[in-house]
C-alpha cells in the first residue's frame, strides 16, 4: 500500500536489545498527513532498522510517498496495529511545470480528457420515468390513498405529453 503526504512530525527514535537475538534494534515513528479534499488525512508510520532510518532520511515538511505494509499484533488481550514502512520516495509533482516538454500521447493541459467524448448532452437521453404507487390490490394500502395521488399527478407529469384527466 502507499500513502503520498508531508510529513507532519518526526517522533523520537527507540532502541533496544533483542531478548532472542541479543542483537541491538532501533526503530522511528513519523506522522505523514495527506491534505487532499476537505479532511486530511494522517498516518502514523515506523521504519525500522538504522540503516532504513539513515537512508530514508526523512525530515520535517518533506512530501513523501511511503509503500508500507499493515500488521497487527496481540499484547496482554489487546490487539495493535503496526504499520511498517518498506519503502520512502520523493512525491512525484502533481503536474508538469509550465513549459516543460510533455510526453508523446498526452493531451496538452486544460483540454478535456479522452474519454468525455462518450458523455451525452442531457437531451439525448428519454424522460425519466417517476416510481408513482398506482392504485390497486397490490399496493400496501389497497388503494386508499389513489384519490390523492391522482389529484398530485401533475407533479409527476413528463411536460411533453398531454395531462389526461382523471375520473373521481
Amino acid at each position: 500500500m502507499e500513502f503520498t503526504g508531508r510529513i507532519i512530525a518526526v517522533l523520537e527514535a527507540r532502541s533496544g536489545v533483542s531478548a532472542r537475538t541479543g542483537n541491538t534494534w532501533k526503530t522511528q515513528d513519523y506522522v505523514i498527513e495527506e491534505s487532499m479534499g476537505q479532511f486530511p488525512k494522517r498516518m502514523v508510520f515506523n521504519v525500522f532498522g538504522e540503516d532504513n532510518i539513515q537512508r530514508f532520511n526523512i525530515q520535517m515538511g518533506q512530501e513523501l510517498t511511503v509503500s508500507f505494509d499493515i500488521n497487527a499484533r496481540e499484547y496482554n488481550g489487546r490487539w495493535f496495529n503496526d504499520i511498517r514502512a518498506w519503502n520512502v520516495v520523493p512525491a512525484t509533482p502533481a503536474a508538469p511545470a509550465a513549459g516543460a516538454p510533455v510526453a508523446a500521447g498526452t493531451a496538452p493541459a486544460g483540454a478535456a480528457p479522452a474519454w468525455t467524448k462518450y458523455i451525452s448532452r442531457r437531451e439525448e437521453y428519454p424522460p425519466r420515468r417517476h416510481n408513482r404507487a398506482k392504485p390497486g390490490p397490490n399496493r400496501r394500502d389497497g388503494g386508499k390513498n389513489a384519490r390523492t395521488e391522482r389529484a398530485a399527478a401533475h407533479i409527476f407529469h413528463d411536460k411533453r405529453r398531454p395531462l389526461r384527466a382523471f375520473r373521481d
